[in-house]
């Protein structure tokens, strides 16, 4: 039995914006993206700075565990 491979087809509505643009707009969102990534750690710092100890004891196994 012969296999058929189907190639996707194009439709001739599709948009295709311009290179330039799409550009622009995944550097505008892996910029924001950065933002709040680095906002996060930034955060999780805070957090380890003030609670260090009990954020340690908290992994600590109890017996049993």
């Amino acid at each position: 039995m012969a296999q058929e491979q189907k190639q996707p087809r194009k439709s001739s509505e599709t948009e295709e914006a311009p290179q330039d643009v799409t550009e622009t707009d995944v550097a505008e969102r892996k910029e924001a993206l950065d933002d709040d990534v680095d906002a996060i750690l930034d955060e999780i710092d805070d957090v380890l700075e003030t609670n260090a100890e009990d954020f340690v004891k908290s992994f600590i196994q109890k017996g049993g565990e």
